[in-house]
């Protein structure tokens, strides 16, 4: 990558940087941050932070624009509109988000394990609350794409007492996981957990990749928490899962379709918990944003590889 531009005198020249389709006060706090950079117009821009959606993303950039930075983690909406080219460099915010997300899938599996739903909705329903409550602590937990937030979540499950089988698309070892499966030989995990957290990215491969053939070869006393996408699981099998007691339970903060329709029986099993795809609250996702911002913006200055370059090939 070419460092930033220099002026006809030698002298290094700020970095302009474009803010849209809105300006953000954190953003802009990030480029100030990072020394060196100015936050201009789009038309006078050479980076963009896109804080929108593909929808009413810019199609008729220009070659000034040299790199783009997109707020998500899942871009796969804007690699299927052909939004991501090979005229410029690309970065999506994988990895930014995962301490965030890795938090709530605790707060999810735990929620589930200790019943606090059922106590919130039921009340003082002690004899059978008191039965169905299980411990995290000796379990042994599946992490299904064990990539920033599966990394991000696996000392929080050590701290909780429990170990961790992790599954990779290549296998490799994953620090603090006694075990690490390539996707391949997914369909070993479902016997060898008490517990599922689904962390893969979206893809035609992973779609529904807990299927009613995994659901059923989990132990019935196991809690499925996603926190990935929505169609990484087969809905409609685990709604039947958990009506039929094949597994205890499941708490998803996605769905699918996403957001369900208010009829929709995934909100009203019991046994199911859902959150409105808040592990990363979309009301302070430019706060979390910002010091990767920060970071990719001295990067950029200096001339030196940027974090989470996405390229048009990629797949998501």
């Amino acid at each position: 990558m070419d460092p930033a531009s220099t002026g006809d005198d030698g002298s290094s020249r700020p970095t302009r940087v474009a803010i849209a389709p809105a300006p953000d006060d954190h953003i802009a706090a990030a480029v100030s941050s990072a020394g060196g950079e100015v936050v201009t117009d789009l038309a006078d821009a050479e980076v963009l932070v896109w804080l929108g959606g593909e929808v009413d993303f810019p199609r008729d950039l220009g070659d000034d624009i040299r790199w783009v930075a997109l707020r998500l983690a899942g871009i796969e909406a804007f690699l299927a509109a052909g939004i991501v080219d090979d005229r410029r460099i690309w970065t999506n915010a994988s990895g930014f988000y995962a301490e965030n997300v890795a938090e709530h899938a605790l707060a999810l599996l735990l929620a589930g394990l200790h019943r606090i739903p059922d106590a919130v909705r039921d009340g003082w329903d002690k004899d059978r609350v008191d039965t169905a409550v299980r411990q995290l602590h000796g379990a042994t937990v599946g992490i299904v794409g064990a990539g920033g937030i599966g990394r991000a979540l696996i000392p929080r499950l050590i701290a909780c007492g429990a170990d961790v089988i992790a599954v990779t698309a290549s296998g490799r070892t994953v620090d603090g996981a006694r075990a690490t499966l390539p996707s391949d030989r997914l369909p070993e995990l479902w016997s060898q957990v008490d517990h599922v957290v689904v962390a893969a990215p979206s893809t035609p491969e992973t779609r529904h990749l807990v299927d009613a053939a995994a659901l059923r070869a989990l132990p019935t006393h196991a809690w499925v928490v996603n926190v990935a996408r929505g169609t990484l699981i087969d809905q409609g099998s685990l709604l039947e899962a958990v009506r039929s007691g094949e597994i205890a339970g499941a708490a998803l903060d996605v769905t699918d379709p996403e957001p369900p329709d208010a009829d929709d029986p995934i909100l009203h099993e019991p046994r199911i918990v859902v959150t409105p795809h808040v592990a990363n609250p979309a009301s302070g996702l430019t706060r979390t944003l910002a010091p990767w911002v920060a970071e990719n913006l001295r990067r950029f200055r200096a001339g030196t590889p940027l974090l989470s370059t996405v390229r048009p090939d990629s797949s998501y």
